[in-house]
């Protein structure tokens, strides 16, 4: 890819989220979805008639960029992410297919600043927001699992003027299920949220980004009453072609992404949680590679239903 539109590339990269992101390939390297956000005890939802309040911060530091062949290829790359978001989760206790239906939405903020050869830019706004009007949530001794369709509404306004614009702005559903399993009386987790993700047309760039499979993951055991440790991460992989102005864009721009690390759970309360991850970006295609920083916790707000 040529050196000058590598370059226009990075100075329109967007980080994101339901929550926030790290850029996955797709327009600009930009997605809707933060992808790793949802790893520790995802099948875990509320019971019927309660509220969750969930937190998450993280900062994500990158200093390449890769290309389609994972070789660095933009000079002087440097970018920071500073994200924060909160979810909210009720379970309406009404009982549809074997399970009971809830509603989630989560709203994140931005902070983000990138630096390359033509110099340093910075923004700060509201991202993507992550709509889910019915989920339908299950649970059978340790097993929990649920299925439902993420929907994301376009970013914030977009500006041609800004080096930097917060935010992906093209409308996306995305189907997604995930579990958690907790054998040996819950003392271990295996946990997995699979998504798939159908973008919109971008009306302010005439863009159209590709769709994309995302699988995130968590394992973990307790080693003792007030903590549990393990490891977590996700893959991403862009799975249809970008197009731009009619045509496919730089044979497709498509997006991958292993991502690893490790983590720490405690108790916060009896229904309650919060966690600390890492994880480093691997097998990177089309996207910065860099390494991420989480912070996260989870406590009931609501009553459950008599």
């Amino acid at each position: 890819m040529p050196k000058a539109r590598m370059l226009r590339i990075a100075g329109y990269l967007l980080f994101f989220g339901i929550t926030f992101s790290r850029a996955n390939a797709t327009e600009n390297g930009g997605s809707v979805y933060p992808v790793g956000v949802e790893t520790v005890m995802t099948g875990v939802q509320p019971r019927p008639g309660e509220t969750a309040l969930y937190e998450y911060t993280v900062l994500y530091v990158a200093n390449e960029f890769d290309n389609a062949k994972g070789k660095s290829a933009i000079p002087e790359f440097r970018l920071r992410v500073f994200a924060n978001a909160v979810k909210v989760t009720h379970n309406w206790g009404v009982h549809f297919l074997g399970g009971t239906i809830e509603s989630q939405i989560g709203v994140p903020f931005v902070y983000q600043q990138l630096h390359t050869a033509g110099g340093t830019f910075s923004e700060f706004g509201l991202t993507n927001v992550n709509l889910i009007p019915v989920s339908i949530t299950y649970q059978h001794g340790g097993l929990h699992w649920y299925y439902e369709a993420d929907m994301f509404p376009a970013g914030a306004g977009y500006s041609a003027a800004h080096a930097v614009n917060i935010g992906q702005h093209n409308q996306a559903i995305a189907p997604a299920a995930g579990f958690t399993y907790l054998p040996r009386q819950g003392k271990a987790e295996l946990s997995s949220r699979f998504m798939y993700f159908f973008n919109g047309y971008d009306k302010a760039t005439h863009y159209h980004s590709g769709n994309e499979f995302t699988w995130e993951y968590n394992a973990a055991y307790e080693i003792s009453k007030k903590i549990a440790a393990g490891f977590n991460g996700f893959f991403y992989q862009q799975t249809t072609d970008d197009w731009a102005q009619g045509a496919v864009y730089e044979n497709g721009f498509r997006g991958r992404d292993l991502a690893l690390g490790p983590q720490l759970r405690f108790p916060l309360g009896k229904h309650g949680g919060l966690a600390v991850k890492y994880y480093r970006d691997t097998l990177v295609h089309n996207k910065p590679r860099g390494n991420a920083f989480w912070f996260q916790f989870c406590v009931p707000i609501g009553k459950r239903a008599l």
